[in-house]
Protein backbone atom coordinates (compact mmCIF):
# COMPACT_ATOMS: atom_id res chain seq x y z
CA UNK A 1 0.00 0.00 0.00
CA UNK A 2 2.52 2.49 0.71
CA UNK A 3 4.93 1.61 -2.50
CA UNK A 4 1.23 2.22 -4.54
CA UNK A 5 0.40 5.93 -2.51
CA UNK A 6 4.36 6.76 -3.44
CA UNK A 7 3.82 5.65 -6.97
CA UNK A 8 0.70 7.05 -7.78
CA UNK A 9 0.31 9.30 -4.94
CA UNK A 10 -0.53 12.20 -7.29
CA UNK A 11 -3.24 10.24 -9.08
CA UNK A 12 -5.06 9.14 -5.49
CA UNK A 13 -4.51 12.49 -3.83
CA UNK A 14 -6.77 13.90 -6.92
CA UNK A 15 -9.23 10.89 -7.39
CA UNK A 16 -9.85 11.50 -3.13
CA UNK A 17 -9.92 15.62 -3.98
CA UNK A 18 -13.32 15.22 -6.79
CA UNK A 19 -14.70 12.72 -4.26
CA UNK A 20 -14.72 15.00 -1.75
CA UNK A 21 -15.96 17.98 -4.17
CA UNK A 22 -18.90 16.34 -5.78
CA UNK A 23 -20.20 15.00 -2.12
CA UNK A 24 -19.62 18.81 -0.99
CA UNK A 25 -21.93 19.62 -4.15
CA UNK A 26 -24.37 17.86 -3.32
CA UNK A 27 -27.92 19.59 -2.58
CA UNK A 28 -29.10 18.80 1.43
CA UNK A 29 -31.74 17.22 -0.26
CA UNK A 30 -29.68 14.27 -1.82
CA UNK A 31 -27.21 13.68 1.31
CA UNK A 32 -28.34 10.44 3.03
CA UNK A 33 -29.54 10.55 6.40
CA UNK A 34 -29.06 8.12 9.19
CA UNK A 35 -32.59 6.85 10.67
CA UNK A 36 -32.42 9.17 13.97
CA UNK A 37 -31.84 12.24 11.98
CA UNK A 38 -35.24 12.67 10.84
CA UNK A 39 -36.78 10.86 13.50
CA UNK A 40 -39.65 11.61 15.70
CA UNK A 41 -39.18 10.61 19.07
CA UNK A 42 -42.07 10.08 21.63
CA UNK A 43 -41.61 10.27 25.42
CA UNK A 44 -43.56 7.64 27.88
CA UNK A 45 -44.05 8.65 31.25
CA UNK A 46 -44.63 4.90 32.32
CA UNK A 47 -46.19 5.28 35.76
CA UNK A 48 -48.94 7.64 33.24
CA UNK A 49 -49.33 5.80 29.81
CA UNK A 50 -51.46 2.11 30.59
CA UNK A 51 -51.97 0.26 33.26
CA UNK A 52 -53.04 -3.20 32.17
CA UNK A 53 -53.07 -4.69 36.07
CA UNK A 54 -55.38 -2.63 37.33
CA UNK A 55 -53.37 -1.14 40.00
CA UNK A 56 -53.45 2.92 38.83
CA UNK A 57 -50.02 2.75 38.08
CA UNK A 58 -49.16 2.73 34.31
CA UNK A 59 -46.47 -0.36 33.24
CA UNK A 60 -44.67 -2.06 30.30
CA UNK A 61 -47.26 -4.73 29.66
CA UNK A 62 -49.65 -1.37 28.85
CA UNK A 63 -46.89 0.20 26.89
CA UNK A 64 -46.83 -2.76 24.84
CA UNK A 65 -50.48 -2.85 24.24
CA UNK A 66 -50.49 0.72 23.07
CA UNK A 67 -47.64 0.13 20.57
CA UNK A 68 -50.27 0.12 17.56
CA UNK A 69 -51.18 3.77 18.68
CA UNK A 70 -47.23 4.81 18.85
CA UNK A 71 -47.29 3.16 14.94
CA UNK A 72 -50.65 4.95 13.71
CA UNK A 73 -49.22 8.82 14.87
CA UNK A 74 -45.68 7.64 13.29
CA UNK A 75 -43.42 7.63 16.24
CA UNK A 76 -39.92 6.12 14.99
CA UNK A 77 -38.41 5.45 18.45
CA UNK A 78 -40.12 6.00 21.94
CA UNK A 79 -38.06 7.14 24.97
CA UNK A 80 -39.16 5.60 28.24
CA UNK A 81 -38.80 7.61 31.78
CA UNK A 82 -37.08 4.95 34.01
CA UNK A 83 -38.92 2.20 34.22
CA UNK A 84 -35.12 0.33 36.90
CA UNK A 85 -35.75 -0.62 40.44
CA UNK A 86 -36.28 2.07 42.56
CA UNK A 87 -38.20 2.88 45.93
CA UNK A 88 -39.30 5.64 44.40
CA UNK A 89 -38.84 8.61 46.29
CA UNK A 90 -37.97 10.44 43.13
CA UNK A 91 -40.81 8.15 41.34
CA UNK A 92 -37.65 6.17 39.40
CA UNK A 93 -35.22 8.33 39.28
CA UNK A 94 -33.80 6.94 42.50
CA UNK A 95 -32.92 4.07 40.93
CA UNK A 96 -31.41 0.89 43.71
CA UNK A 97 -30.41 -1.40 40.87
CA UNK A 98 -29.63 0.04 37.34
CA UNK A 99 -30.27 -3.61 35.71
CA UNK A 100 -33.89 -4.44 37.13
CA UNK A 101 -36.81 -3.65 36.42
CA UNK A 102 -39.45 -2.18 39.30
CA UNK A 103 -41.84 -4.57 40.05
CA UNK A 104 -44.84 -2.08 39.60
CA UNK A 105 -43.70 -1.91 35.92
CA UNK A 106 -43.29 -5.83 35.15
CA UNK A 107 -40.86 -8.19 35.14
CA UNK A 108 -37.87 -8.50 32.52
CA UNK A 109 -39.64 -11.14 30.53
CA UNK A 110 -42.52 -8.48 30.01
CA UNK A 111 -39.15 -5.96 28.28
CA UNK A 112 -38.70 -8.65 26.80
CA UNK A 113 -42.00 -8.75 25.34
CA UNK A 114 -42.18 -4.65 24.11
CA UNK A 115 -38.95 -4.80 22.93
CA UNK A 116 -40.15 -7.58 20.37
CA UNK A 117 -43.26 -6.02 19.60
CA UNK A 118 -41.79 -2.89 19.17
CA UNK A 119 -39.24 -4.60 16.69
CA UNK A 120 -41.78 -6.06 15.07
CA UNK A 121 -43.97 -2.72 14.59
CA UNK A 122 -40.73 -1.15 13.35
CA UNK A 123 -40.18 1.26 16.24
CA UNK A 124 -37.03 1.58 18.76
CA UNK A 125 -36.38 1.83 22.28
CA UNK A 126 -34.56 4.06 24.28
CA UNK A 127 -34.03 4.05 27.61
CA UNK A 128 -33.26 6.85 30.24
CA UNK A 129 -30.40 6.87 31.63
CA UNK A 130 -29.56 8.33 35.26
CA UNK A 131 -25.88 8.58 35.66
CA UNK A 132 -25.55 11.01 37.99
CA UNK A 133 -27.04 9.62 41.27
CA UNK A 134 -28.37 6.47 42.57
CA UNK A 135 -30.67 5.63 45.40
CA UNK A 136 -29.57 5.39 48.72
CA UNK A 137 -30.54 2.17 49.09
CA UNK A 138 -28.48 0.76 46.33
CA UNK A 139 -26.43 -1.97 46.86
CA UNK A 140 -23.16 0.06 45.88
CA UNK A 141 -23.78 3.11 48.45
CA UNK A 142 -24.76 0.57 51.26
CA UNK A 143 -21.03 -0.99 50.81
CA UNK A 144 -19.67 3.02 50.40
CA UNK A 145 -21.17 3.85 53.22
CA UNK A 146 -19.73 1.07 55.04
CA UNK A 147 -15.83 1.73 53.54
CA UNK A 148 -16.18 -1.97 51.90
CA UNK A 149 -12.93 -2.08 49.60
CA UNK A 150 -13.69 -0.99 46.66
CA UNK A 151 -16.62 0.75 47.01
CA UNK A 152 -14.96 3.20 49.28
CA UNK A 153 -15.37 6.41 46.89
CA UNK A 154 -18.20 5.62 44.47
CA UNK A 155 -20.05 7.89 45.83
CA UNK A 156 -18.50 11.95 47.22
CA UNK A 157 -17.74 11.68 50.51
CA UNK A 158 -16.61 14.90 53.12
CA UNK A 159 -15.76 15.08 56.53
CA UNK A 160 -16.69 18.63 56.40
CA UNK A 161 -16.29 20.89 59.45
CA UNK A 162 -16.42 21.23 63.46
CA UNK A 163 -19.23 22.81 64.79
CA UNK A 164 -18.22 25.80 67.27
CA UNK A 165 -21.32 25.68 68.53
CA UNK A 166 -21.64 21.79 69.22
CA UNK A 167 -18.36 19.79 69.37
CA UNK A 168 -20.30 16.75 68.74
CA UNK A 169 -21.74 17.80 65.77
CA UNK A 170 -19.79 18.82 61.87
CA UNK A 171 -20.93 21.63 59.69
CA UNK A 172 -21.05 20.53 55.70
CA UNK A 173 -18.05 20.45 53.54
CA UNK A 174 -19.48 23.96 51.49
CA UNK A 175 -22.52 26.34 50.89
CA UNK A 176 -23.60 24.10 48.06
CA UNK A 177 -27.77 23.26 47.42
CA UNK A 178 -29.92 20.63 46.43
CA UNK A 179 -32.41 21.28 43.08
CA UNK A 180 -35.05 20.10 46.03
CA UNK A 181 -33.87 23.09 48.17
CA UNK A 182 -31.85 22.89 51.39
CA UNK A 183 -28.71 21.92 51.68
CA UNK A 184 -27.08 19.45 49.33
CA UNK A 185 -24.91 17.43 51.85
CA UNK A 186 -26.60 15.14 54.33
CA UNK A 187 -24.57 13.42 57.07
CA UNK A 188 -24.12 9.60 57.57
CA UNK A 189 -24.10 8.11 61.17
CA UNK A 190 -23.00 4.89 59.76
CA UNK A 191 -19.68 6.64 57.98
CA UNK A 192 -19.34 9.56 59.96
CA UNK A 193 -18.93 11.65 56.59
CA UNK A 194 -21.92 13.62 54.50
CA UNK A 195 -22.42 13.04 51.03
CA UNK A 196 -23.08 14.85 48.30
CA UNK A 197 -26.76 14.81 47.00
CA UNK A 198 -27.64 17.27 43.81
CA UNK A 199 -31.43 16.16 44.19
CA UNK A 200 -33.02 14.59 47.14
CA UNK A 201 -30.98 13.41 50.05
CA UNK A 202 -32.09 9.49 49.10
CA UNK A 203 -30.26 10.28 45.85
CA UNK A 204 -26.60 10.82 46.72
CA UNK A 205 -24.05 11.61 43.99
CA UNK A 206 -21.94 8.84 42.12
CA UNK A 207 -18.18 9.71 41.77
CA UNK A 208 -17.16 10.34 38.73
CA UNK A 209 -13.28 11.08 39.28
CA UNK A 210 -13.47 7.03 40.47
CA UNK A 211 -12.09 4.92 37.39
CA UNK A 212 -14.15 2.04 39.02
CA UNK A 213 -17.79 4.40 38.74
CA UNK A 214 -17.35 5.15 35.09
CA UNK A 215 -16.91 1.34 34.34
CA UNK A 216 -19.66 0.34 36.01
CA UNK A 217 -21.86 2.97 34.71
CA UNK A 218 -20.53 1.74 30.66
CA UNK A 219 -21.35 -1.82 31.96
CA UNK A 220 -25.05 -0.54 32.51
CA UNK A 221 -24.93 0.78 28.84
CA UNK A 222 -24.18 -2.37 27.37
CA UNK A 223 -26.43 -4.66 29.54
CA UNK A 224 -29.30 -2.64 28.27
CA UNK A 225 -27.79 -2.64 24.41
CA UNK A 226 -27.45 -6.56 24.50
CA UNK A 227 -31.32 -6.47 25.45
CA UNK A 228 -32.14 -4.68 22.28
CA UNK A 229 -32.57 -0.90 23.14
CA UNK A 230 -31.50 1.45 20.43
CA UNK A 231 -29.80 4.06 23.00
CA UNK A 232 -30.33 6.30 25.76
CA UNK A 233 -31.90 9.89 26.97
CA UNK A 234 -29.25 10.26 29.76
CA UNK A 235 -30.49 12.36 32.82
CA UNK A 236 -29.21 15.88 34.63
CA UNK A 237 -25.88 15.47 32.77
CA UNK A 238 -24.90 18.79 33.58
CA UNK A 239 -24.56 18.03 37.03
CA UNK A 240 -22.34 15.23 36.97
CA UNK A 241 -19.28 16.45 37.98
CA UNK A 242 -18.61 19.26 40.57
CA UNK A 243 -15.12 21.11 41.01
CA UNK A 244 -12.72 19.12 42.73
CA UNK A 245 -11.70 20.12 46.02
CA UNK A 246 -8.73 22.95 46.18
CA UNK A 247 -6.34 22.23 49.10
CA UNK A 248 -8.65 19.79 50.32
CA UNK A 249 -11.77 22.06 50.46
CA UNK A 250 -14.91 22.59 48.41
CA UNK A 251 -15.77 25.73 47.21
CA UNK A 252 -18.69 27.86 48.29
CA UNK A 253 -20.60 29.23 45.50
CA UNK A 254 -21.53 32.45 44.61
CA UNK A 255 -24.62 34.52 45.81
CA UNK A 256 -27.10 35.06 43.75
CA UNK A 257 -28.89 38.11 44.88
CA UNK A 258 -31.83 38.01 42.47
CA UNK A 259 -33.44 35.05 45.16
CA UNK A 260 -34.31 35.68 48.64
CA UNK A 261 -35.34 32.40 49.59
CA UNK A 262 -32.35 30.79 51.38
CA UNK A 263 -33.40 27.07 50.68
CA UNK A 264 -34.00 27.63 47.27
CA UNK A 265 -31.62 26.10 44.40
CA UNK A 266 -30.93 29.39 43.19
CA UNK A 267 -30.27 31.07 45.77
CA UNK A 268 -26.39 30.92 45.00
CA UNK A 269 -24.89 30.90 41.82
CA UNK A 270 -23.48 27.40 40.07
CA UNK A 271 -20.20 27.95 38.72
CA UNK A 272 -18.53 24.90 40.85
CA UNK A 273 -21.44 22.20 40.72
CA UNK A 274 -23.25 21.93 37.05
CA UNK A 275 -21.34 22.32 33.71
CA UNK A 276 -18.02 20.97 34.31
CA UNK A 277 -15.31 20.48 31.42
CA UNK A 278 -14.99 17.04 32.28
CA UNK A 279 -18.74 16.04 31.89
CA UNK A 280 -18.44 16.62 28.14
CA UNK A 281 -15.70 14.27 27.66
CA UNK A 282 -17.43 11.70 29.26
CA UNK A 283 -20.24 11.86 27.29
CA UNK A 284 -17.73 11.36 24.10
CA UNK A 285 -16.69 7.87 26.27
CA UNK A 286 -20.51 7.14 26.24
CA UNK A 287 -20.83 7.00 22.59
CA UNK A 288 -17.69 5.35 22.36
CA UNK A 289 -19.51 2.55 23.93
CA UNK A 290 -22.66 2.79 21.46
CA UNK A 291 -20.35 2.65 18.75
CA UNK A 292 -18.63 -0.10 20.23
CA UNK A 293 -21.64 -1.97 20.27
CA UNK A 294 -23.17 -1.45 16.72
CA UNK A 295 -19.81 -2.18 15.23
CA UNK A 296 -19.17 -5.67 17.14
CA UNK A 297 -23.20 -6.37 16.76
CA UNK A 298 -24.25 -4.78 13.74
CA UNK A 299 -27.53 -3.32 13.31
CA UNK A 300 -28.83 0.46 13.13
CA UNK A 301 -26.65 3.35 15.13
CA UNK A 302 -27.38 3.42 18.85
CA UNK A 303 -28.10 6.83 20.13
CA UNK A 304 -27.34 9.69 22.86
CA UNK A 305 -30.17 12.16 24.18
CA UNK A 306 -28.50 14.14 26.29
CA UNK A 307 -30.19 16.24 28.81
CA UNK A 308 -29.44 20.00 29.67
CA UNK A 309 -30.48 22.66 30.20
CA UNK A 310 -27.08 24.40 29.97
CA UNK A 311 -26.52 27.83 27.79
CA UNK A 312 -26.62 26.58 24.10
CA UNK A 313 -22.55 27.50 23.75
CA UNK A 314 -22.45 24.55 26.38
CA UNK A 315 -24.53 22.20 25.02
CA UNK A 316 -23.16 22.26 21.58
CA UNK A 317 -20.30 20.86 22.66
CA UNK A 318 -21.82 17.25 23.62
CA UNK A 319 -22.33 16.86 19.60
CA UNK A 320 -18.54 16.47 19.77
CA UNK A 321 -15.33 18.05 18.50
CA UNK A 322 -13.27 17.27 15.84
CA UNK A 323 -11.61 14.01 16.58
CA UNK A 324 -13.91 12.70 18.73
CA UNK A 325 -18.00 11.83 18.71
CA UNK A 326 -20.63 13.02 21.39
CA UNK A 327 -24.46 12.81 21.97
CA UNK A 328 -26.37 12.66 18.41
CA UNK A 329 -28.87 14.67 19.98
CA UNK A 330 -27.97 17.46 22.86
CA UNK A 331 -31.58 18.41 23.87
CA UNK A 332 -32.73 21.85 22.72
CA UNK A 333 -34.57 23.10 25.28
CA UNK A 334 -35.04 26.59 23.88
CA UNK A 335 -39.00 26.47 22.96
CA UNK A 336 -39.50 26.01 26.55
CA UNK A 337 -37.22 28.03 28.09
CA UNK A 338 -36.17 30.66 25.76
CA UNK A 339 -39.40 31.44 23.92
CA UNK A 340 -41.26 34.47 25.39
CA UNK A 341 -44.51 34.03 24.06
CA UNK A 342 -45.66 37.75 24.50
CA UNK A 343 -42.99 38.83 22.00
CA UNK A 344 -44.70 36.39 19.82
CA UNK A 345 -42.85 36.08 16.40
CA UNK A 346 -40.23 38.02 17.61
CA UNK A 347 -39.39 35.84 20.55
CA UNK A 348 -40.11 32.83 18.32
CA UNK A 349 -37.26 33.81 15.77
CA UNK A 350 -35.23 34.86 18.93
CA UNK A 351 -35.94 31.05 20.48
CA UNK A 352 -35.08 29.34 17.36
CA UNK A 353 -31.89 31.66 16.42
CA UNK A 354 -30.27 30.69 19.94
CA UNK A 355 -29.76 27.54 18.85
CA UNK A 356 -29.46 27.29 15.37
CA UNK A 357 -26.79 29.77 15.34
CA UNK A 358 -24.60 28.45 17.43
CA UNK A 359 -25.05 25.07 16.54
CA UNK A 360 -21.88 23.13 14.99
CA UNK A 361 -21.82 22.60 10.94
CA UNK A 362 -22.88 19.67 10.19
CA UNK A 363 -24.53 18.38 13.33
CA UNK A 364 -28.39 17.74 13.28
CA UNK A 365 -31.08 20.15 15.39
CA UNK A 366 -33.90 19.15 17.53
CA UNK A 367 -36.76 20.48 19.02
CA UNK A 368 -38.81 19.95 21.89
CA UNK A 369 -41.65 21.62 23.56
CA UNK A 370 -42.74 19.61 26.62
CA UNK A 371 -41.18 16.72 29.14
CA UNK A 372 -41.90 15.22 32.10
CA UNK A 373 -39.97 18.20 33.95
CA UNK A 374 -42.25 21.08 32.67
CA UNK A 375 -45.55 22.45 32.36
CA UNK A 376 -47.70 20.65 29.63
CA UNK A 377 -47.53 23.07 26.16
CA UNK A 378 -50.97 23.66 25.94
CA UNK A 379 -51.03 25.07 29.46
CA UNK A 380 -47.72 26.68 28.69
CA UNK A 381 -48.36 28.21 25.59
CA UNK A 382 -52.03 27.86 25.85
CA UNK A 383 -54.48 26.43 23.96
CA UNK A 384 -54.79 28.49 21.18
CA UNK A 385 -51.43 28.17 20.13
CA UNK A 386 -50.37 23.83 20.27
CA UNK A 387 -51.60 23.12 17.24
CA UNK A 388 -48.98 25.72 15.92
CA UNK A 389 -46.08 24.63 18.22
CA UNK A 390 -46.74 21.45 17.28
CA UNK A 391 -46.18 22.90 13.31
CA UNK A 392 -43.01 24.05 14.25
CA UNK A 393 -41.44 21.62 15.88
CA UNK A 394 -42.32 18.97 13.42
CA UNK A 395 -41.52 21.25 10.49
CA UNK A 396 -38.35 22.68 11.58
CA UNK A 397 -35.47 20.80 10.34
CA UNK A 398 -33.96 17.92 12.22
CA UNK A 399 -35.42 15.87 15.05
CA UNK A 400 -38.89 16.24 16.61
CA UNK A 401 -39.41 14.65 20.24
CA UNK A 402 -43.36 14.58 21.56
CA UNK A 403 -44.44 14.54 24.97
CA UNK A 404 -47.23 11.94 25.90
CA UNK A 405 -50.12 13.82 25.25
CA UNK A 406 -49.10 17.06 23.37
CA UNK A 407 -50.56 15.71 20.15
CA UNK A 408 -53.71 15.90 21.95
CA UNK A 409 -53.54 19.13 23.23
CA UNK A 410 -53.41 17.60 26.86
CA UNK A 411 -53.30 20.47 29.70
CA UNK A 412 -51.75 19.69 33.24
CA UNK A 413 -53.51 18.46 35.87
CA UNK A 414 -54.74 19.92 38.89
CA UNK A 415 -53.67 18.71 42.61
CA UNK A 416 -53.91 20.03 45.97
CA UNK A 417 -51.04 20.18 48.03
CA UNK A 418 -52.74 16.76 49.74
CA UNK A 419 -52.43 15.48 46.81
CA UNK A 420 -48.89 16.45 45.80
CA UNK A 421 -46.38 13.59 45.58
CA UNK A 422 -43.64 15.36 43.65
CA UNK A 423 -40.88 15.30 46.17
CA UNK A 424 -39.67 18.64 44.50
CA UNK A 425 -43.16 20.39 45.83
CA UNK A 426 -43.34 18.50 48.92
CA UNK A 427 -39.91 19.80 50.20
CA UNK A 428 -41.77 23.35 49.83
CA UNK A 429 -45.18 24.10 51.71
CA UNK A 430 -48.37 24.85 50.78
CA UNK A 431 -48.05 28.27 50.12
CA UNK A 432 -45.55 27.28 47.04
CA UNK A 433 -46.06 23.67 46.00
CA UNK A 434 -47.58 24.95 42.77
CA UNK A 435 -44.33 26.56 41.64
CA UNK A 436 -42.00 23.84 42.23
CA UNK A 437 -44.74 20.49 41.88
CA UNK A 438 -43.95 18.74 38.45
CA UNK A 439 -46.89 16.48 39.29
CA UNK A 440 -49.38 18.16 36.32
CA UNK A 441 -47.68 17.18 34.00
CA UNK A 442 -47.40 13.79 34.59
CA UNK A 443 -50.83 13.05 35.39
CA UNK A 444 -52.20 9.64 33.82
CA UNK A 445 -53.08 10.47 29.73
CA UNK A 446 -56.63 9.95 28.08
CA UNK A 447 -57.36 6.91 26.10
CA UNK A 448 -61.29 7.58 26.15
CA UNK A 449 -63.86 9.43 27.89
CA UNK A 450 -64.58 6.78 30.28
CA UNK A 451 -63.99 6.53 34.01
CA UNK A 452 -60.51 6.81 34.91
CA UNK A 453 -60.02 8.34 31.17
CA UNK A 454 -59.31 4.57 29.84
CA UNK A 455 -55.96 4.67 31.74
CA UNK A 456 -56.73 1.47 34.02
CA UNK A 457 -59.66 -0.31 34.81
CA UNK A 458 -59.30 0.00 38.80
CA UNK A 459 -60.84 2.25 40.90
CA UNK A 460 -57.84 4.76 41.57
CA UNK A 461 -54.73 6.49 40.03
CA UNK A 462 -51.75 7.08 41.57
CA UNK A 463 -52.31 10.83 40.53
CA UNK A 464 -56.06 12.55 39.91
CA UNK A 465 -56.91 12.21 36.12
CA UNK A 466 -57.18 15.51 34.69
CA UNK A 467 -60.46 17.69 34.52
CA UNK A 468 -60.96 17.96 30.65
CA UNK A 469 -60.04 14.30 29.86
CA UNK A 470 -63.75 13.54 28.61
CA UNK A 471 -62.98 16.28 25.42
CA UNK A 472 -59.38 15.94 24.90
CA UNK A 473 -58.57 11.93 24.50
CA UNK A 474 -58.05 9.64 21.75
CA UNK A 475 -61.12 8.03 21.41
CA UNK A 476 -62.85 11.38 20.85
CA UNK A 477 -60.45 13.18 18.58
CA UNK A 478 -59.91 10.58 16.44
CA UNK A 479 -63.32 9.86 15.85
CA UNK A 480 -65.25 13.02 16.01
CA UNK A 481 -66.55 14.48 12.57
CA UNK A 482 -65.18 18.27 13.32
CA UNK A 483 -61.19 19.72 13.39
CA UNK A 484 -58.74 18.18 16.39
CA UNK A 485 -55.75 18.64 18.00
CA UNK A 486 -54.52 14.48 17.10
CA UNK A 487 -56.27 14.95 13.43
CA UNK A 488 -53.98 18.03 12.70
CA UNK A 489 -51.19 16.56 14.54
CA UNK A 490 -51.45 13.20 12.16
CA UNK A 491 -51.65 15.63 8.82
CA UNK A 492 -48.16 17.36 10.27
CA UNK A 493 -46.57 13.16 10.30
CA UNK A 494 -47.91 12.90 7.13
CA UNK A 495 -46.69 15.94 5.69
CA UNK A 496 -42.84 15.09 7.84
CA UNK A 497 -42.53 11.96 5.73
CA UNK A 498 -41.85 14.10 2.46
CA UNK A 499 -38.87 14.76 0.90
CA UNK A 500 -38.98 18.68 1.30
CA UNK A 501 -39.48 18.40 5.40
CA UNK A 502 -37.03 15.37 5.85
CA UNK A 503 -34.24 16.91 3.80
CA UNK A 504 -35.26 20.11 1.95
CA UNK A 505 -33.82 23.43 3.09
CA UNK A 506 -35.22 25.98 5.36
CA UNK A 507 -35.54 29.98 5.91
CA UNK A 508 -37.43 31.14 9.11
CA UNK A 509 -38.71 35.22 9.47
CA UNK A 510 -40.99 37.11 10.66
CA UNK A 511 -42.57 40.63 9.31
CA UNK A 512 -44.29 42.34 12.94
CA UNK A 513 -46.45 40.04 14.28
CA UNK A 514 -46.52 37.28 11.50
CA UNK A 515 -44.34 34.15 11.56
CA UNK A 516 -42.93 32.41 8.56
CA UNK A 517 -41.13 28.92 7.85
CA UNK A 518 -40.64 28.15 4.45
CA UNK A 519 -39.40 24.89 3.60
CA UNK A 520 -38.08 23.64 0.07
CA UNK A 521 -36.41 21.98 -2.66
CA UNK A 522 -35.24 24.17 -5.19
CA UNK A 523 -37.10 23.59 -8.74
CA UNK A 524 -39.53 21.73 -6.55
CA UNK A 525 -42.10 21.91 -3.63
CA UNK A 526 -42.28 24.23 -1.03
CA UNK A 527 -44.39 24.37 2.18
CA UNK A 528 -44.96 27.05 4.11
CA UNK A 529 -46.26 27.92 7.89
CA UNK A 530 -47.70 31.18 8.23
CA UNK A 531 -48.86 32.20 11.91
CA UNK A 532 -50.03 35.38 13.28
CA UNK A 533 -49.14 35.43 17.03
CA UNK A 534 -50.40 39.10 17.53
CA UNK A 535 -53.48 39.94 19.22
CA UNK A 536 -55.04 41.68 15.79
CA UNK A 537 -56.14 40.42 12.94
CA UNK A 538 -54.01 40.88 10.25
CA UNK A 539 -53.89 41.32 6.59
CA UNK A 540 -50.82 39.34 5.35
CA UNK A 541 -48.57 39.66 1.72
CA UNK A 542 -47.11 36.80 1.85
CA UNK A 543 -45.42 37.54 -1.84
CA UNK A 544 -43.78 40.93 -0.69
CA UNK A 545 -42.82 39.15 1.97
CA UNK A 546 -41.03 36.72 -0.21
CA UNK A 547 -41.34 37.25 -3.96
CA UNK A 548 -39.91 33.90 -4.97
CA UNK A 549 -43.65 32.00 -3.55
CA UNK A 550 -45.80 30.39 -6.13
CA UNK A 551 -49.70 30.39 -5.57
CA UNK A 552 -49.74 27.83 -2.59
CA UNK A 553 -52.96 25.55 -1.44
CA UNK A 554 -53.43 24.78 2.09
CA UNK A 555 -52.78 21.23 3.14
CA UNK A 556 -53.14 22.10 7.29
CA UNK A 557 -54.54 24.62 9.20
CA UNK A 558 -55.15 24.87 13.02
CA UNK A 559 -58.17 24.73 15.58
CA UNK A 560 -58.59 28.10 14.71
CA UNK A 561 -58.68 28.56 11.51
CA UNK A 562 -61.91 28.38 9.15
CA UNK A 563 -59.87 27.77 6.65
CA UNK A 564 -59.56 24.31 4.82
CA UNK A 565 -57.90 22.38 3.28
CA UNK A 566 -57.05 22.40 -0.37
CA UNK A 567 -58.28 26.26 -0.18
CA UNK A 568 -56.06 28.36 -2.11
CA UNK A 569 -54.05 31.10 -0.74
CA UNK A 570 -54.17 34.34 -2.43
CA UNK A 571 -50.61 35.05 -1.87
CA UNK A 572 -51.28 38.92 -1.76
CA UNK A 573 -53.90 38.97 0.80
CA UNK A 574 -53.91 36.15 3.74
CA UNK A 575 -56.30 37.39 6.49
CA UNK A 576 -55.17 35.86 9.51
CA UNK A 577 -56.92 35.76 13.33
CA UNK A 578 -54.89 36.13 16.08
CA UNK A 579 -53.30 32.91 16.91
CA UNK A 580 -54.15 31.35 13.85
CA UNK A 581 -51.69 29.13 12.03
CA UNK A 582 -51.91 27.58 8.40
CA UNK A 583 -48.79 25.07 6.20
CA UNK A 584 -49.55 25.72 2.56
CA UNK A 585 -47.37 24.00 -0.22
CA UNK A 586 -46.67 24.51 -3.47
CA UNK A 587 -44.01 24.04 -6.18
CA UNK A 588 -41.19 26.81 -7.62
CA UNK A 589 -40.44 27.49 -11.09
CA UNK A 590 -36.71 26.64 -12.49
CA UNK A 591 -36.65 30.72 -12.17
CA UNK A 592 -37.38 30.98 -8.65
CA UNK A 593 -34.97 33.05 -6.48
CA UNK A 594 -34.03 31.12 -3.13
CA UNK A 595 -31.99 31.27 -0.32
CA UNK A 596 -29.17 29.10 0.84
CA UNK A 597 -28.82 28.86 4.39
Amino acid sequence: MYSFIMRFGGVVLLVVAVATAVWACKAPEEVEKDWWQTAMFYQIYPRSFKDSDGDGIGDLNGITSKLEYLKEIGVTATWLSPIFASPMVDFGYDISNFIEIHPEFGTMQDFDNMIKKANELGIKIVLDFVPNHSSDEHEWFKKSELKESGYEDLYIWDSGFPDPNDPNKRLPPSNWMSHFRGSAWQWSDIRKQFYYHAFAYQQPDLNYRNPALVQKMKDVLTFWMDRGVAGFRCDTVPDLFEKAPENGRYLDEPRNMYVNDPDSYDYLQHPYVIDQPETIDMSYQWRQVLDKHQATHGGDSRILLIETYSPPAYSNQFYGNRTMEGAQIPFNFNLIMRFDKDKGAEGLIEAIDSWMKVMPYGRTANWVIGNHDQKRASTRYGVKRIDFMNMVHMLLPGVTVTYQGEELGMLDGVLTWEQTVDPQACNGNPDIYEDLSRDPCRTPFHWDATTNAGFTTGPTTWLPIAPEYQQRNVAVEKTSTAKTHLKIYLELIKLRKEKVIQNGRHHYSQSSDVFVLKRWIPSGEVIVLIANLGKADVSFNLKEHDSSLPNLEIVISDINSSKGASMSLNSENIPLKPDEAVVAKGTLSRNSRYIRR
